[in-house]
């Protein structure tokens, strides 16, 4: 392994919770068969294995068999169909839906209840389930069974529970049962059994419940059967078509590498990282590149991943990725009309779409219907000097939250010869020097500044800038300590003091995050704020800045703590750590900080002494993100285990999409009707990864009807990359 040189960032290395790069976990992935692999999407009736373990899907007219490639037409033994005995139960039970045998009883599932009786089918009698929470009177019994571990199952309309042979177990949306109109049931290992019913289906043990739906996971939501394998693998029969879910053990290490392999082979664009564009909906391997309207900032993101990896590993290809994504964001600021401007966007001349006639003039008075404040300006991808490329321009405050986030890692963790630190400084002090001269604004080619870079302290006293006044304040700071850490630049720390000491940026900085008005509140602020933070406080040296920062940094974090996003997570993990090993020096008892304020010093640091990093939520979400990257649409709202967000201010907004055949107008695209698309799930945080549209290290992880490209987009592994090998250089896992 390297030997780190240390530098500032070493900050970080305290004692957290002990998760290993090399431990194993469950990873489940899904195969949705369509007819290129021989099936066609239409309703199989009944899933069943051979003696062999093949699986057998039945329709109506026909049988098609796996032979682990392409499903076939089968002719071999049929499974004889199940009838239900008769059982002699009372009339008014009515009618019989499900019925096994368990520890020498006869169980019955009806329209009326569970009955139990003996095996010679006498002395029915009417269970009612209950236990500390509930007490049922069950109707429409639709599914029993006997799992491994001996224990009765049941799904029926009140909800699932189970008896251990002593007492009853019951489960409702309280407990995280998800959805409750049943079709199917099968065991599946260790205990855990699969629930099958009309809008998906749900794995269980009795402690958590693991959903699946939509076609991220199945080709149609009407579950008709299941059947499970010795080794866990699951086969759903649904309303068109066949899935199988493949319950996989994986290390973290293992899923680093397929998504950087990921990257590699499907969102390497000359050296730029994004999602690409799929011409057969959700079908991978259709893929095609394509660009995004932050190439920079996503760029910049896998640069770091790809940094932070090699602080920890020290392998070649890891530097190396971080080398080509460090000369691909220099690109975008060395292509452009003016010295330190950075592109949005590079592409040739070539490239396949008229991207100037997509965003002419019809484009831009659409916007404008939108934002009063937009900016119109043509041609927006301008062609370079040399007349190879077209860079993209109105560059935003998200692609500057990128590039400085990126650079100073990048500086400190790849960059070791004088050789590779000069164009670090030199980048650096481009694009610094180009705000600081244009009044802390990117000053377009047209000579005015962008519709979302504007940093100035008149902006901030605008009417139609003040919402922005916290944000960007700690952005600009950030991004002048970030300057004065890689250059070594006296003057952009005292530019730092002078917006200090003449227009209080400390003091906007302390509210970073806005919350209102709801037009304000977009889920990519968390992203910039989190991401300014790091290089704010990584290399701030005041006590007192250091406090201030370290209030605003919490209060920022107190909105996206429950959202489990493994990236915010750790960002906020690290710099917490660093606010602690302060007060654990002391430093805040010395008396010497805020002494015209009393015992605010010993008092704030306190107050702001947490050592909860939600780690588990971290690692929860690390294991759960799925190996397919496709933007699915995600529709949560029918969910029984959810708790729709009452508070106002909360508006999902879609943000700008990938063309694609269902949306071709390629522009910012508010959601209507927002009301009730926002909440969590009644454990008190956002619902697990697998269960959302949540593929963006920058979406809102509380949005419950949320698409990303709506099946035509795969999005790059960075989500997984970043956050992991950042957690590893960090210190929560090993």
């Amino acid at each position: 392994m390297r030997k780190i040189v240390v530098f500032t960032l070493l900050f970080a290395s305290v004692a957290f919770a002990q998760y290993k790069s090399t431990d194993t976990f469950q990873q489940d992935i899904a195969t949705v068969f369509t007819e290129k692999d021989g099936l066609l999407a239409e309703k199989i009736n009944l899933i069943h294995l051979t003696e062999k373990g093949e699986p057998v899907a039945i329709t109506a007219e026909s049988a098609y068999i796996f032979d682990g490639t392409n499903w076939e037409k089968y002719s071999g033994k049929m499974p004889s169909k199940k009838k239900l005995e008769k059982l002699n139960l009372p009339k008014e039970t009515g009618k019989i839906l499900r019925s096994v045998n368990w520890q020498g009883k006869l169980v019955a599932g009806t329209e009326a209840g569970l009955y139990f009786s003996d095996l010679q089918k006498k002395n029915w009698k009417q269970k009612l389930p209950a236990d500390e929470n509930y007490s049922w009177a069950l109707t429409n019994v639709n599914v029993l069974a006997v799992d491994l571990k001996d224990r009765l199952w049941f799904g029926a309309k009140q909800g699932v529970g189970y008896n251990d042979g002593e007492k009853w177990h019951l489960f409702a949306g309280k407990e995280g049962l998800p959805y409750k109109d049943f079709t199917s049931i099968a065991v599946a290992e260790n205990g855990a059994v699969w629930f099958g019913t009309t809008k998906g289906a749900f794995k269980t043990d009795g402690t958590f419940f693991n959903y699946r739906f939509s076609r991220r996971w199945l080709p149609n939501d009407h579950v008709n059967a299941i059947a499970v394998a010795e080794d866990g693998t699951a086969w759903f029969a649904t309303d068109a078509g066949v899935s199988r879910i493949v319950p996989k053990n994986m290390t973290f290490e293992e899923k680093a590498a397929y998504f950087t392999d990921q990257v590699e082979t499907r969102h390497n664009r000359m050296g730029f990282v994004c999602q690409n564009r799929l011409r057969t909906r959700y079908d991978a391997d259709s893929w095609r590149p394509d660009i995004s309207d932050n190439d920079g900032m996503y760029t910049a993101m896998y640069g770091a991943a790809q940094a932070f990896r090699y602080a920890v590993t020290g392998e070649k290809q890891a530097k190396d990725l971080a080398d080509r994504s460090f000369k691909a964001c220099k690109w975008l600021v060395d292509i452009t009309h003016e010295q330190g401007f950075p592109a949005r966007v590079i592409i040739p001349l070539d490239w396949p779409d008229p991207v100037n006639e997509q965003y002419g003039a019809a484009y831009n008075k659409k916007k404008q219907e939108e934002d009063p404040f937009w900016k119109e300006i043509l041609p927006r991808f301008v062609k370079s000097k040399d007349g190879k490329y077209l860079w993209k321009c109105d560059t935003s405050s998200d692609e500057l939250s990128g590039h400085y986030f990126f650079y100073a890692i990048y500086y400190d963790l790849v960059a070791q010869t004088e050789e590779e630190k000069a164009p670090v400084r030199e980048v650096v002090r481009d694009i610094t020097d180009h705000l600081i001269r244009h009044g802390f604004r990117l000053v377009d080619h047209d000579g005015k500044p962008t519709r979302w870079a504007n940093f100035s302290p008149e902006f901030f006293n605008s009417v139609w800038g003040w919402d922005q006044r916290g944000l960007n304040s700690m952005m600009m700071l950030s991004f002048l300590n970030v300057a004065h850490h890689v250059t070594g630049d006296q003057k952009y720390l005292d530019t730092a003091q002078i917006l200090r000491d003449k227009h209080v940026y400390h003091i906007n900085a302390m509210l970073s995050k806005m919350f209102f008005p709801p037009d304000d509140v977009v889920p990519w602020d968390n992203n910039l704020c989190l991401m300014s933070f790091y290089g704010l406080l990584n290399y701030e040296t005041d006590p007192e800045l250091i406090m201030m920062y370290r209030e605003s940094l919490e209060n920022s974090w107190l909105h996206i703590s429950k959202q489990k996003s493994a990236y915010w997570n750790t960002i906020y993990a690290a710099l917490a750590s660093r606010f602690n090993k302060m007060v654990d020096e002391g430093v805040y008892d010395s008396g010497k900080y805020f002494t015209e304020a009393g015992t605010y010093a010993q008092f704030t640091a306190r107050e702001f002494y947490k050592t909860d990093f939600k780690v588990d939520d971290t690692i929860e979400t690390l294991e759960k993100l799925p190996l397919d990257l496709i933007g699915y649409h995600m529709d949560n709202r029918h969910r029984s285990d959810i708790v729709f967000d009452p508070t106002p201010g909360q508006v999902v907004n879609e943000g700008w999409r990938p063309e694609t055949p269902d949306r071709p107008d390629n522009v910012f695209e508010k959601a209507q009707e927002h009301e009730g698309k926002v909440g969590w799930h009644v454990r008190g945080r956002a619902l697990p990864i697998d269960e959302r549209c949540h593929v963006r290290l920058d979406r809102d992880g509380f949005a419950l009807d949320a698409t990303e490209g709506s099946g035509y987009t795969e999005h790059e592994g960075t989500i997984y990359l970043l956050p992991y090998y950042m957690a590893r250089y960090h210190g929560l896992i090993d």
